[in-house]
């Protein structure tokens, strides 16, 4: 008996093994999938921003990487105690202005760094809604909960979306040719735009983004929306919110993307490293045993094969 409907995958190339670059940009499914690289100590970075839900957002990230533009004062504003910036997540608030200037200038540079490392890109967008600042009549990347009438709230057509993919890539590739691009549309719901609006900006996200990956080389998709939507279709896969996969699911859809986009050479070395992993989590009943001794002395070992053969792995 066919209990679900399945997605088709193939192995993807250029592979991802423990060489290469990766860089996440976009919602917190991006984060989700850095956790897993980060996990199995691939080389990545997520977000030097913190999350950004729209691709105008990315956009503004990668536009001022490539023109090196820094953030100053009129950049920040002063709200419930804290600094805070229209262009970046809430984890980046800080009650000094001096230091969260330094960490969006820091966010930038590292971006600016990644970019020229990368040799694949992920980007996930989570929403075509977008929210303009009135005052300045600049799309913000967070609101930070500001009042709702400060701002005028609008959907990206799919030229204007297609408009921004196509920056995007330029920018990408500009840093390097053959840099390997990732997309991917958020399975999170969206459901404080309304259950309406957040299939409508799926379907535009959907519908600008596959023509220019038909026709753009080194460009990809990876089905992580539809494999929630399409394959695990219940509930049970969500968190309490009803709105953000969990843990399981994430899980899920890791696995796929590991068949999918992971070098089975490094497929050896994960599992290594999620040996060391769960050993350097392990809570002995006695740790003054002979055979804790012996378990740790063994760990030391393969801990010290791993970091000689790879200097990047930090545990």
């Amino acid at each position: 008996m066919k209990l679900q409907t399945k997605i088709s995958f193939e192995k993807k190339t250029p592979a991802i093994d423990y060489n290469s670059k990766l860089f996440l940009l976009g919602s917190c499914f991006a984060d989700n999938i850095a956790d897993k690289f980060s996990y199995f100590k691939f080389q990545n970075k997520v977000n030097p921003l913190g999350m950004m839900f729209h691709p105008l957002a990315i956009l503004d990230l990668l536009k001022r990487a490539q023109n090196r533009i820094d953030y100053n004062e009129k950049d920040i504003f002063f709200d419930n105690g804290c600094w805070q910036s229209y262009s970046a997540h809430s984890s980046l608030n800080n009650v000094s202005k001096k230091k969260i200037i330094s960490d969006l200038n820091s966010a930038v540079l590292l971006t600016r760094m990644q970019l020229m490392a990368a040799s694949h890109v992920v980007l996930t967008f989570g929403t075509a809604w977008v929210y303009r600042f009135i005052k300045s009549n600049t799309i913000v990347a967070n609101c930070h909960k500001q009042p709702q009438k400060k701002f005028q709230k609008s959907l990206l057509s799919i030229n204007q979306l297609r408009e921004c993919f196509e920056a995007i890539i330029s920018i990408l590739k500009s840093y390097n040719p053959d840099v390997t691009i990732i997309f991917t549309i958020s399975p999170v719901r969206h459901l404080k735009d309304g259950f309406v609006e957040n299939n409508q900006s799926k379907s535009q996200l959907t519908s600008a983004l596959h023509p220019i990956i038909n026709n753009t080389e080194n460009t990809h998709y990876f089905p992580s929306f539809e494999l929630v939507m399409d394959e695990l279709r219940d509930y049970r896969f969500y968190k309490q919110d009803m709105l953000h996969p969990n843990q399981l699911a994430v899980d899920y859809i890791w696995e796929r993307f590991h068949f999918s986009w992971i070098n089975s050479n490094a497929t050896l070395t994960m599992k290594e490293v999620s040996r060391v992993q769960k050993g350097l989590g392990h809570k002995p009943l006695k740790s003054c045993s002979k055979a804790h001794a012996a378990f740790l002395s063994n760990l030391s070992k393969e801990l010290d094969a791993l970091v000689c053969k790879y200097p990047f792995m930090k545990f």
